[in-house]
């Protein structure tokens, strides 16, 4: 008999007048096979029916707070705070854990032995009705090391699970508006030392399109953030890369194996 480990997972859903797209994203963690799992909620204050949506499932969600932050990324670091599991996770409202099957699969590919850092999967992008569009443009590398990150996100935050006293030690930093996400993986890398492909499909990820509000500056940020991490001369170096990649990048259609 095969004896897998059993680790907490706290998955995070940051919340701000998302009450259209919330609801696909709690039943994807609560219906969930793998049962240690703690869901929190964290709404910026909410509007619209957020909250009733989230109310709706109050006894299957462990936490539900709602108050104004400073910002996506403040918000998220409130989350970091009230998680208990060994593992976290934020998952937007509108994306989707790939199936209900996803963690207890993923569980599956731990070694008993030695609990990972980071364990971390494959993306699909799908459409509002959940239809699959195409796989990640960026797909996560079979061994992931800080330094991968030289070529770009190569794993979703979404899909990017770390040990939660990494996370705690290491929130993210608020100075960024807009790649706290970016910056933050890379400096959970930097501390870990074991980090591990499942090689499964992990999140269901809502496509935005390729032009998203706040885009441009996104990027100018982000360069920021590797010319911190990677040094100026290697970034300026990569971004020639990323404008060759971007006008020659064909969408897989196929999902990736998940055998």
């Amino acid at each position: 008999m095969i004896n897998h480990p059993h680790p907490k997972f706290s998955i995070i859903t940051v919340t701000y007048n998302a009450g259209k797209v919330l609801e696909d994203t709690i039943q994807s963690v609560i219906f969930q096979t793998y049962r240690n799992v703690e869901y929190i909620i964290v709404d910026g204050g909410s509007t619209d029916h957020t909250l009733e949506v989230a109310n709706k499932y109050r006894d299957r969600i462990s936490k539900i707070i709602s108050e104004p932050d400073k910002g996506l990324y403040d918000a998220m670091n409130k989350g970091i705070r009230l998680a208990t599991g060994d593992y976290l996770c934020f998952l937007n409202a509108g994306d989707e854990l790939h199936e209900n099957e996803t963690l207890q699969k993923m569980v599956h590919t731990l070694n008993a032995n030695q609990l990972p850092d980071v364990i971390y999967g494959e993306t699909a992008i799908v459409d509002e009705q959940g239809h699959f569009l195409h796989m990640r443009r960026l797909s996560a590398p079979k061994q992931l090391h800080w330094k991968s990150f030289k070529q770009g996100m190569l794993v979703c935050h979404q899909a990017f699970f770390a040990r939660r006293e990494l996370a705690v030690a290491h929130p993210y930093d608020l100075q960024y508006r807009f790649s706290a996400d970016f910056d933050w993986c890379i400096r959970i890398m930097k501390q870990s030392q074991y980090l591990h492909n499942t090689g499964l499909i992990l999140v269901d990820y809502l496509n935005e399109g390729m032009t998203t509000r706040n885009h441009k500056a996104s990027l100018k940020e982000r360069f920021r953030i590797m010319a911190k991490h990677y040094g100026w001369f290697s970034t300026v170096l990569h971004h020639g890369w990323f404008v060759i990649r971007t006008f020659t990048f064909q969408p897989s259609t196929v999902p990736v194996s998940e055998e």
